[in-house]
């Protein structure tokens, strides 16, 4: 899952990267809401957190004109008691949650889950292919009561296909959802991330989970 964070104070934003990225998100960074605009038109996120105050275009301003430009994703403004009519403004014109400085990242990262469970194809934190199963909040893998050890990367790759079974997933879908906007999308990355995948997942199973989709990308059903 990736995530977008438009926040001019740098302390604020490293604080909330860190933690996302330690929960396998992919996270990219604006200090500022033109550059934050211009990512969040070009890439495809599943969530973005937006201050309401940025130096330039504000966070209303780029909320309104997200929402005009018909991107529909989940969006988590952030602010400071003394910005209540922004934030009812905010509200009214899309924003699907906000959250007042100071605040622990604990609750940050419920309100997100919760965003995210919203979407018609987030099912909740423990997802189930076959014997496969795997849970978001413990971070843990099984497959036939055996536990598999994912590093980072492959647990992230493995819930975004378990979020979307039976769905051909292009490489570039795979990279916009997984890896963040410093991942060279002209390197065979995914391609080697999902083979190691696949080798931890079905080899020693008769049924094999996960599918090269010739010409296409990759499914898992």
């Amino acid at each position: 899952m990736r995530i977008l964070i438009i926040e001019d104070e740098e302390e604020i934003a490293s604080f909330i990267k860190k933690g996302l990225c330690s929960e396998n998100f992919a996270v990219d960074w604006s200090g500022t809401g033109e550059k934050g605009m211009e990512l969040a038109k070009t890439n495809d996120y599943d969530l973005v957190i937006l201050d309401i105050k940025l130096p330039g275009k504000d966070g209303i301003m780029v909320l309104k004109e997200l929402r005009e430009a018909k991107k529909t994703f989940p969006v988590i403004m952030l602010s400071v008691k003394s910005d209540t009519p922004a934030k009812i403004e905010a509200l009214n014109i899309g924003a699907d949650d906000y959250l007042t400085k100071p605040f622990s990242f604990e609750e940050l990262l419920a309100r997100i889950r919760a965003l995210l469970r919203r979407e018609k194809r987030i099912t909740g934190p423990k997802l189930k292919i076959a014997e496969l199963e795997l849970d978001a909040l413990s971070h843990t893998v099984v497959r036939a009561g055996k536990s598999i050890k994912l590093n980072k990367k492959e647990f992230a790759l493995l819930e975004y296909f378990m979020r979307n079974p039976g769905i051909t997933l292009t490489r570039n879908m795979i990279l916009e959802h997984v890896w963040d906007m410093s991942a060279d999308p002209f390197t065979n990355t995914v391609d080697v991330h999902v083979r190691f995948l696949r080798e931890k997942i079905d080899e020693g199973h008769a049924k094999k989970l996960l599918h090269t989709v010739h010409g296409y990308g990759y499914k898992m059903e």
